[in-house]
């Protein structure tokens, strides 16, 4: 954690509210239509994105403490400008976001480590690719198909593998097989496996939790993983062993993950495997984190 008293969120404009018809009319009519027409819709709000339920969630764990526990800073290619809308739509909808960075058409992904976020969420696949190669947990908003759970809880999901966890074993399956990769789990089932991208913000999250009582938090985590005895060893022991509280976990041994996530309620889930996303996000928003071996030879999703 970054700041000892902060989880620091850092979202696209794009990822927070649904920017659709301001993006087609970027790209039929190049910037100057874009700049053009967000200043002639200046005063009209823009409707909840992809990530929009999460980050009120987010921002509501605030008010449940009363301290600011909590932080959103938007990160927008958008200018100052053209920003004003999104700014106005924020106070519409009550959100307490008041950082951010407008960089006109650049890449923001320089200002993660200076407002010193834990997660970057954004529907710009290259801009979450130079977020991850910076050693920041990213990853690409895909919408859902269905709209978002209305409960008070914060409920979020990892992908183990490449994700939570580093490649290793992922690597050994895609080049050896399953069998391969059963005994080298079962061989090293007591010896914790490395950190992936998400470490670091799966233990944000768990300090957050810790300032509640357990029954009373409002954040609930779940580990949803293809993985199925005997691998799910050694991914016990490296949560034990990392002392991160996760509390559920679905070992599905290859079953589609998109039903498990609906009945858990996740507002979102993150996954390495563009296949797993695409599916998932037939049920719940879900973000893409191309890391590792399953994205070596895949294009952005």
């Amino acid at each position: 954690m970054t700041d000892a008293r902060k989880l620091v969120v850092a979202i696209s404009s794009r990822a927070l509210f649904d920017l659709d018809e301001s993006h087609r009319i970027f790209e039929e009519g190049g910037k100057e239509a874009f700049c053009r027409y967000q200043i002639e819709h200046e005063e009209e709000t823009l409707a909840p994105g992809v990530a929009f339920t999460l980050v009120r969630k987010l921002l509501a764990i605030n008010d449940t403490l009363r301290q600011p526990t909590v932080e959103v800073i938007l990160l927008s290619r958008n200018s100052a400008d053209t920003g004003l809308r999104v700014f106005n739509s924020i106070r519409h909808h009550g959100l307490d976001i008041v950082r951010a960075a407008f960089t006109n058409g650049a890449s923001p992904f320089g200002y993660i480590a200076a407002f010193g976020a834990d997660l970057f969420l954004s529907s710009n696949a290259e801009d979450v690719k130079k977020a991850l190669a910076a050693g920041h947990a990213a990853a690409t908003i895909l919408a859902s198909a269905k709209p978002a759970t209305d409960s008070g809880q914060l409920r979020i999901a990892f992908d183990g593998d490449a994700v939570l966890f580093s490649d290793e074993s992922e690597r050994i399956y895609r080049e050896q097989g399953l069998e391969a990769f059963a005994e080298y789990e079962a061989a090293e089932a007591r010896k914790p496996l490395s950190g992936g991208p998400f470490k670091a913000f799966l233990a944000t999250l768990h300090h957050v939790q810790t300032l509640f009582d357990a029954d009373e938090s409002p954040i609930r985590t779940a580990l949803v993983t293809a993985r199925a005895a005997p691998a799910h060893e050694r991914v016990v022991r490296t949560l034990r062993a990392w002392n991160i509280r996760i509390d559920e976990a679905l070992f599905l041994g290859g079953k589609a993950k998109g039903p498990f996530l609906s009945a858990f309620g996740a507002d979102i889930f993150f996954d390495d495997q563009q296949g797993h996303c695409h599916s998932a996000s037939q049920h719940v928003a879900t973000g893409h984190v191309p890391h590792g071996v399953a994205n070596l030879d895949t294009p952005p999703a």
